[in-house]
């Protein structure tokens, strides 16, 4: 019989996603066939994946698809970030089943509903819990069956905290996941933000008594000093509870990509990741990425702040980008609400002004272009009979929008031409966007599929560059190939550096390995 361990948590961002992935790794380098799940996941950070094929019923009036002419499209879905992660930890290939339900905020109090992988519509939390919520536990159900039928273990994650008093009736990551997969819990609490007993005793007390009996021992986070200073505390917790201290895992971030926006840093005029290599700032350069109210996919820029002197900076929509050598607009849910904020902030004339490499990622993409033609049908900030808004006019290109979504994995031939010049080959990726865009003069085309090469896929013209190839930085020929330029740009030479020994998942499972008891998981 197939054993479901839950990973829950005291809060959101207490480190449920790391255990989630070492375990994952754990148990794949022990033979074991795991894979993961979250049956519902909040975040705007996602990958497209195959869809799960029981799930792609078609229905005489489905919709057609969109704009793919090969309908391919159709065969992909979307789920967070997170579980694309755990399922590389685990080695496993992702489907839809592994998160059946994410939740994409898109502003305003709405979300966007996917469910299987295919976006629903958009909902306020309202409306989803008495009109859609039923049918999602029941996706969230038939997923974890058939992950259930081909595996022997599943490490599911758990959702914020699973001691929601408000919400146990409508828990699907935490409450109902531990019920209908009869799951052990392991109860994970982040000691950072004080008070972690505390936390624990109090997320013990207010769980419902069936998933109390359930957990098989607590995990404590992002702990900095001696270890030994914490025994007494140990101690007194495991008397007075029964349950038992599995593991302190010390504060070393594996280095997994983020789940949310939470994991940014903290909104300021320079917060910067990548800035602990060891190069001389003076010798670094910095990377401006703007915090777009609806940033989704931040992930793509984690590769960029992984290499030695490169400081990926999120910076405020207000903020001057004088010291900046390079930008890169994100992707964002909601490409006209962003734009229109970038307007009202004036960044649209820094980065006219900018004499430095510019990409834009999907919606970065569309931000740069001349025009968005049916802008009502994303815009929530705009009047519904608005239908044309200005874009800041870098790239001569035009975005239509429509209900149709674009979600494919894909490889695509890459011809490097302004910030990727002189970078060659095959690159991989995903597409996940609302709109179609065309040229409206000369661009060039950074990219080609099947001999086809399209301001659809990417567009450039001088040193700015937009497409819809989310994971580009995780290429290296368009990683390599953009780092050289902005080291060109700013005049400095490009440091060397050796890439971590292990990776990431590796990492968190050696973390869990070294500072956990694993007697419990009886493999």
């Amino acid at each position: 019989m197939t054993r479901t361990v839950l990973v829950a948590g005291t809060a959101s961002h207490v480190g449920k996603s790391t255990v989630a992935a070492g375990l994952c790794r754990l148990l794949a380098d022990r033979g074991v066939s795991v894979a993961p799940f979250k049956a519902q996941n909040m975040s705007n950070n996602a990958r497209a994946v195959p869809r799960a094929p029981e799930t792609m019923v078609a229905e005489p009036d489905d919709p057609p698809s969109d704009d793919s002419d090969d309908g391919d499209s159709n065969a992909y879905g979307e789920i967070g970030v997170s579980q694309y992660v755990q399922a590389r930890a685990a080695r496993v290939s992702p489907t839809t089943d592994l998160n059946p339900v994410l939740l994409k905020p898109r502003g305003e109090g709405e979300s966007q509903l996917v469910v299987d992988g295919v976006a629903v519509g958009h909902y306020a939390a309202g409306q989803y819990y008495d009109d859609h919520w039923e049918t999602a536990r029941e996706a969230a159900v038939a997923a974890h069956d058939r992950l259930a039928a081909a595996h022997d273990v599943i490490v599911a994650e758990g959702a914020g905290s699973i001691a929601e008093i408000n919400f146990h009736d409508r828990d699907l990551a935490n409450v109902e996941t531990a019920r209908f997969a009869n799951a052990d819990i392991v109860l994970v609490g982040d000691i950072e933000r004080g008070g972690v007993f505390a936390s624990l005793v109090g997320t013990l007390e207010l769980m419902p008594d069936d998933l109390r009996e359930r957990v098989v021992g607590v995990i404590i986070t992002k702990f900095r000093g001696d270890r030994s200073l914490l025994d007494s505390g140990i101690t007194a917790f495991e008397e007075r509870t029964g349950v038992d201290v599995l593991g302190v895992l010390p504060y070393d971030d594996p280095g997994l990509p983020a789940e949310d926006s939470v994991d940014l840093p903290a909104t300021d005029e320079r917060a910067v990741r990548g800035d602990d290599d060891g190069v001389a700032p003076e010798q670094s350069v910095t990377v401006a990425v703007p915090r777009l109210p609806r940033v989704s996919n931040f992930t793509d820029l984690e590769p960029l702040a992984a290499e030695p002197g490169v400081r990926v900076a999120y910076v405020p929509l207000d903020v001057s980008l004088d010291d900046a050598d390079a930008v890169v607009i994100p992707g964002t849910k909601n490409t006209v609400d962003d734009l229109l904020a970038i307007q009202a902030a004036g960044f649209d004339d820094e980065l006219r002004a900018f004499d430095g490499p510019i990409v834009g990622l999907c919606g970065g993409y569309q931000i740069l272009g001349e025009r968005i033609d049916n802008a009502e049908i994303e815009g929530t900030e705009i009047d519904s009979d608005e239908s044309t808004l200005d874009g800041v006019g870098l790239l001569p290109v035009t975005t239509t929008f429509s209900e149709a979504k674009r979600v494919v994995d894909t490889t695509l031939e890459l011809d490097g031409v302004g910030p990727l010049a002189g970078a060659t080959g095959a690159v991989s990726g995903y597409e996940i966007h609302m709109g179609t865009t065309e040229a409206t003069a000369a661009v060039e085309t950074p990219f080609a599929n099947d001999g086809e090469a399209t301001a659809a896929l990417g567009a450039s013209r001088g040193d700015v560059l937009g497409c819809y190839l989310h994971g580009l930085f995780e290429n290296e020929a368009a990683r390599r190939a953009f780092v050289d330029r902005v080291f060109d740009a700013a005049g400095h030479e490009r440091p060397s550096g050796a890439t971590p020994d292990a990776s990431p998942y590796d990492q968190a499972a050696e973390l869990i390995a070294a500072h956990c008891s694993l007697d419990w998981l009886d493999v």
